[in-house]
C-alpha cells in the first residue's frame, strides 16, 4: 500500500506530538506547580508512536487503512483536545472550552477501541 496523504499527515501529526511531549515535559521541569504540562507531555509521548504505529499497521497491510486510519485521527483528536486545554489551563488560567479536556480523553479512548479493532476485523483479501 502507498500512503496517501491522509496517512502522511497522520504520521507527520504524531512526530508534532512526539515534539510538543518533549517541549512540554522540558516546560514542566522548569515551571513549579506544572502538573497539568507534565500529563500533557505524558500523553502526548505515549500516544504519539500508538499513531506511527497504527499508520505503519495499515502501510503494510496488516490493518485495514480506514479502520487505522480512524484509530489514529480519534487519537490526534483527543491529544489536540485534552493536551490543549491542559496546556491552555496552565498558561492562560481558563479552559481551551467547556469540556474540552473529557471530550478530548473520550477520542482517546475511542482511538484505542478502533485500533483493538483493527488487530480483531481480518484484513480484506
Amino acid at each position: 500500500m502507498r500512503p496517501s496523504g491522509i496517512d502522511r499527515a497522520l504520521v507527520a501529526l504524531a512526530c508534532l506530538a512526539g515534539l510538543l511531549g518533549v517541549a512540554l515535559s522540558a516546560a514542566a521541569a522548569h515551571i513549579p506547580g506544572a502538573d497539568s504540562l507534565k500529563t500533557a507531555a505524558q500523553f502526548l509521548l505515549f500516544h504519539a508512536p500508538a499513531i506511527l504505529a497504527l499508520i505503519g499497521l495499515a502501510a503494510a497491510g496488516l490493518a485495514r487503512p480506514g479502520l487505522a486510519r480512524v484509530a489514529a485521527a480519534l487519537m490526534v483528536l483527543g491529544l489536540i483536545l485534552l493536551c490543549g486545554d491542559l496546556a491552555v489551563r496552565m498558561w492562560l488560567q481558563h479552559p481551551l472550552f467547556p469540556m474540552a479536556a473529557p471530550t478530548g480523553g473520550f477520542a482517546l479512548m475511542g482511538g484505542w477501541l478502533a485500533g483493538m479493532l483493527c488487530a480483531l476485523v481480518p484484513v480484506r483479501a
